[in-house]
């Protein structure tokens, strides 16, 4: 061992670090291997721990060593070496180096030491170490902690703000690192240092312990946190904790944020007496935003302090809603004066039955029509029907009452109370939304007094679809007052159609009414698709049109007589009004069981020069003198000879010579005659032959006075007038002429008047008869009650003197 030791000494003093190296560094071994320490090494090592180094006086002997253990990387050999030196009372113990790099070296190699040599030391960078101690790579805070603490004391540490940066320290180390925080609101209260508490204060914030932090800063009397305080108190409601840090805090500083919180504080606490006092005094808080969200909050005592201290009645008023203070709610509603409030507040007081002061607001509210609306609503939905007419009644008085007022009384008195609807809109019917009343009344099935809005307002149209679709709307004075005045002539028709099916029995009347503007032949034409019956309830409508005469109308009403089976009304009718479908109506009739209508039929084919077909009706239905009269109408002598030879072959002797009396004009004597002889019917023509011969007879007498010669004088006259013709160069020209036979000239026509010329051959008469064209009449009366034949047609006669046959 002497060798070692020796060996160790001269190492020491020698300070060579390259010696050094080469005796403390290990073998080299093959890859793989762990290296391993000689014995001889170890021997040497051990004696400059044990005896070299602690026996040596000099600071560089031993500064030089221990530069050569660090740099051969031998910790636990190095802190043995150092404990050698400080620890067991060398001149060395109190260097500060040291007593630094032995704790530098344990923290680095034996952690489990540390806390022994920082409480056996005391001269070391307690800054510099403890902060090593915290750091990332060797965390031992409580050792941090003990430094912090240990030199925080003043034998350590003489200067007072060096010592509270200690304890800050202290108890950083506690609240960051090591999240000790009950540890360090012990320390603190041991040190009750401000910026200790401040520090811990953050801490707990941090932690979210916002009634911890608030104590602390509190007896730290650092306000500099406020805004993170008040938010993490207002989370964890501890209003109560969080009043006094406010009061410190308004102290230091003049800030909005702390005086709303403090206002908020005591609102939440119920605090109102501080709370009135405080809004009172001078603040800077804003009372508007804190009353609000008291407001919000329900705390409404709260904020109706702060409402009456800015004279915010709109929120005041609803304050008072909430805490059940109807008539100060009114008075605040008063003083605001705005719709908003009014119907918040009259909303307020019908839910708690307060029906004369919600009154009071609802007046002010219905001022406006937009809100109309609403009020009625909410009275509707709780069912205060009797108090929401009452209102809107009230309501008429106001002296700027709108139209929507009117107008939903109206409707209200619809759903409620209908027998005021029809008095309301007639007194108020110029203040109205008639639109709105009627539908409303429609669906209230008040048909009545949407009809008397719709003529009202002039919607003529409207008024007759309702009754004409409502059975308890029609009013026949209105109906008839409004059915002219409609625009849409559609309307009329459908007015028709309605009178004929639900009031057939004023039917009538209603045409009366609508004739002048109604197309007569359209109606006609829908009474027939609506039902025989209609044409029945139409008959007087059609006969006072009747005189257009229209075709559709004569028809119809034709129809009725036939139906009805008045024939004389038909034949009137027939005979007044041409313009009907006489083919039609006659071919109907002629097939007609009754006698009167059959003849009828053939009358209208008389009329219509169907000769024919009228004289065969009349034959059938034996109607003779019906027949007769046709054929002497009709003019056609073979018709008339055809009736003669019918009567004939039936026998009918008395109708053959009625015939030929009807008919004298138009029957030629020969035809007469040759019916007369071949059927026997001698006495049957002589009345005929009598009347013919009688008028053949004045014929020739007067064209024989007309022919006579004239007397002396006359003959003497005449020649001496013709003398002055010729005289005068007139010569045959005629001026003078005189009608007497058709001469030419002033020389008489032969044997027309002059002396010893015989007569002419009478002219043989047309087909029976002198008379008519010879300006007389024939004289029947002794063949017939009535007068006789009729007289004959101009140049009609019985032919030539003799020709007759013998009787």
């Amino acid at each position: 061992h002497g060798l070692y030791r020796d060996l160790a000494r001269y190492l020491v003093e020698r300070q060579d670090l390259e010696l050094w190296a080469k005796v403390l560094t290990k073998e080299e071994v093959p890859e793989g291997e762990e290296e391993k320490e000689s014995p001889e090494q170890r021997q040497v090592i051990d004696q400059v721990v044990e005896w070299a180094l602690p026996e040596s006086q000099s600071a560089d002997e031993v500064s030089c060593t221990v530069k050569a253990f660090m740099a051969a990387d031998l910790p636990g050999e190095l802190i043995t070496l150092l404990e050698r030196i400080v620890l067991q009372g060398s001149d060395f113990s109190d260097n500060k180096n040291l007593q630094n790099l032995l704790i530098l070296t344990a923290i680095r190699a034996d952690t489990t030491r540390v806390a022994t040599y920082i409480d056996e030391l005391d001269n070391f960078d307690a800054k510099d170490i403890a902060l090593i101690c915290v750091s990332e790579s060797h965390m031992l805070y409580e050792e941090a902690y003990t430094i912090y603490v240990k030199f925080a004391r003043p034998e350590f540490t003489t200067d007072k703000d060096e010592q509270i940066e200690m304890q800050v320290a202290a108890i950083g180390v506690l609240v960051d690192n090591m999240k000790a925080l009950d540890r360090a609101k012990t320390y603190a209260s041991q040190c009750d240092v401000k910026d200790v508490w401040s520090k811990l204060g953050k801490a707990q914030l941090e932690e979210k312990m916002p009634a911890d932090a608030i104590e602390s800063f509190i007896a730290a009397e650092d306000p500099s946190e406020y805004v993170i305080v008040c938010s993490e108190a207002n989370d964890a409601e501890i209003w109560t904790e969080l009043i006094p840090f406010l009061k410190m805090a308004r102290k230091n500083l003049q800030e909005n944020l702390l005086d709303t919180e403090l206002i908020y504080a005591m609102a939440k606490t119920e605090n109102l007496t501080d709370l009135e006092i405080f809004v009172n005094g001078p603040n800077v808080a804003n009372i508007q935003s804190i009353g609000e969200r008291c407001f919000d909050e329900g705390l409404y005592r709260a904020a109706k302090i702060l409402f009456i201290n800015i004279n915010n009645n709109s929120k005041l008023a609803l304050c008072h809603i909430h805490l059940e203070e109807y008539r100060e709610a009114v008075k605040a509603a008063t003083e605001a004066n705005n719709v908003s409030t009014w119907k918040h507040v009259c909303f307020a007081c019908l839910r708690a039955e307060e029906f004369r002061l919600a009154a009071i607001c609802g007046l002010e509210v219905i001022k406006f029509p937009d809100h109309v609306d609403e009020v009625v609503t909410y009275y509707s939905d709780l069912g205060h029907f009797t108090h929401l007419i009452s209102l809107f009644e009230q309501g008429l008085g106001l002296e700027d009452a709108h139209i929507g007022i009117f107008t939903e009384l109206g409707i209200l008195y619809t759903k409620h109370e209908h027998e005021k609807v029809t008095d309301h809109c007639k007194v108020f019917f110029s203040k109205l939304n008639v639109s709105k009343v009627v539908k409303a009344c429609e669906r209230a099935r008040l048909y009545s007094p949407a009809v008397y809005l719709y003529v009202a307002d002039k919607q003529y149209d409207s008024a007759i679809k309702v009754m004409m679709e409502r059975a308890p709307a029609f009013v026949h004075d209105i109906f008839l007052d409004a059915i002219v005045k409609v625009r849409n002539n559609e309307v009329m028709y459908k007015a028709v159609g309605f009178y004929l099916t639900m009031h057939p029995t004023l039917f009538s009347r209603l045409m009366e009414v609508v004739a002048s503007v109604v197309d007569h032949a359209r109606v006609v034409n829908q009474v027939r698709r609506t039902g025989d019956w209609a044409l029945q309830v139409a008959q007087p409508y059609l006969k006072q049109v009747q005189n257009e005469n229209l075709s559709a109308v004569n028809e119809a009403l034709n129809e009725l007589y036939v139906e009805d089976e008045d024939y004389e009304a038909l034949r009137s009718s027939i005979d007044s009004f041409n313009n009907y479908n006489p083919i039609a109506i006659a071919s109907k009739l002629a097939t007609h069981e009754l006698l009167e209508f059959r003849r009828i039929s053939s009358y209208v084919y008389r009329k219509n020069k169907k000769w024919s077909l009228s004289i065969e009706l009349s034959k059938n239905d034996k109607m003779w003198k019906d027949s007769v009269d046709t054929a002497n109408e009709s003019e056609d002598a073979e018709i008339i000879e055809n009736l003669l030879r019918y009567f004939c072959e039936a026998n009918e002797k008395e109708c053959f010579a009625a015939g030929l009396y009807t008919c004298y004009s138009h029957v030629s004597p020969d035809v007469a005659l040759e019916l007369g002889w071949v059927n026997g019917y001698h006495h049957f023509i002589m009345p005929f032959l009598i009347q013919n011969f009688r008028q053949t007879h004045l014929r020739l007498d007067k064209l024989e006075t007309k022919t006579a010669e004239p007397d002396d004088d006359e003959a003497v006259e005449n020649t001496i007038a013709e003398s002055y013709m010729q005289i005068g160069g007139m010569g045959g020209s005629g001026v003078l002429m005189l009608e007497n036979g058709g001469g030419m000239g002033g020389m008489p026509a032969p044997g027309m008047g002059v002396p010893g010329m015989p007569a002419p051959f009478p002219a043989s008469p047309m087909n029976g008869g002198m008379g008519g064209g010879m300006g007389l009449s024939p004289d029947m009366s002794g063949f017939a009650p009535n007068g006789g034949m009729q007289a004959p047609a101009e140049g009609y006669g019985m032919g030539v003197p003799g020709m007759m046959p013998a009787m």
